[in-house]
């Protein structure tokens, strides 16, 4: 005779069972508007990755991606002025920056381990800013003060440990003010130099925008920064620069890329096309490093030093590889020749 409690209950287990494992059905995208958003259907480039249109136009891209030579001074002297601005952050928008020097990413400051730097920061816009330097070890309260309209404020420190290092501009609310352009690459050399190579330098970041209004220059939405939903992610203040103008590198040379995230919210997930890093620095880890790896996390304000050798001619797509970010911008190219 059958149990019907067992019957019953080996019908409910198959019950979830079939539930569990029958495939959901398929739920469009809608964005913040309840519009239906689908995902798009052509193909910029006939490469992995090409996430973007690969372009002819080497090495000519609207920011040089060259990192500055290695200093041999032993006192730096770094002036910013702050400068409210329009720039452009991709092929057909215009944004209303705040931003060191009227660029994003402000520019890169090299100096050597052991070095001091003397800043003066110098504020033009309409309201306070301030600067932090991530590979300063200084006091806060004392120096990363807010700085009023026509004031300025200078002062030193020593970059003891090599590194790369982003810097930003600290005032309240952070998160506005780095989405607005505030930040940049400090690279600190060791004392012992590097062994020759081409050397970069990529600055990730994000940018939240108001709707298009016919071309007009568009400005932060802080409802979509704080919802993490940028429009824009690029690489030195740019959407996809450096795939429609590639960077050229030789057939085995020593690349090394120093790479800041300054988000002010997602993680870079750094990883080249067709290559294999060869070594990364993380932060200021100088004297040690990880080998043999494919890609690797730079969390938002932290940074990296890359190195990497491309085995073969052709074009190696450079990513993030949190996708999402990659399509909205964060992608390059580098081009092999032999």
């Amino acid at each position: 005779m059958v149990d019907v409690r067992i019957f019953a209950s080996t019908i409910v287990a198959a019950l979830l069972i079939t539930a569990c494992t029958a495939p959901a059905p398929a739920t469009p995208v809608q964005d913040s508007a309840k519009r239906v958003v689908t995902a798009p259907t052509s193909i910029p480039a006939n490469v992995s990755h090409g996430e973007a249109a690969i372009g002819s136009d080497v090495d000519h891209a609207p920011v040089d991606a060259s990192a500055p030579p290695r200093s041999d001074a032993r006192v730096v002297h770094v002036r910013f002025e702050i400068l409210d601005t329009i720039v452009t952050v991709s092929n057909t928008v215009r944004y209303k920056a705040w931003t060191f020097a009227g660029r994003i990413p402000g520019p890169v400051v090299r100096v050597t381990q052991g070095d001091s730097v003397e800043f003066t920061l110098v504020n033009h816009a309409s309201m306070p800013h301030s600067m932090d330097f991530h590979a300063a070890q200084i006091a806060p309260d004392k120096y990363y003060v807010n700085i009023n309209s026509k004031d300025s404020i200078h002062y030193s420190f020593r970059a003891d440990v090599a590194g790369v290092f982003m810097y930003h501009c600290g005032t309240s609310p952070v998160a506005a003010h780095i989405a607005n352009g505030m930040y940049g690459a400090l690279i600190v050399d060791p004392k012992t130099p590097r062994a020759k190579a081409k050397e970069i330098f990529l600055v990730q970041s994000e940018f939240y925008m108001t709707p298009d209004s016919g071309g007009a220059p568009r400005s932060l939405a802080w409802d979509r920064l704080l919802s993490l939903s940028p429009d824009i992610v690029a690489f030195n203040g740019r959407a996809s620069q450096y795939a429609t103008h590639p960077i050229a590198v030789k057939v085995n040379e020593l690349v090394r890329i120093y790479l800041v995230n300054a988000g002010p919210n997602r993680v870079s997930s750094f990883h080249v096309v067709g290559g294999i890093f060869e070594r990364v620095f993380l932060d200021g880890a100088s004297s040690s490093s990880l080998s043999g790896v494919q890609t690797v996390a730079v969390p938002v304000g932290g940074g990296s030093v890359f190195e990497i050798r491309l085995k073969e001619p052709g074009d190696y797509p450079f990513v993030t590889h949190a996708f999402a970010d990659a399509t909205k911008g964060a992608v390059g190219v580098f081009k092999a020749v032999p």
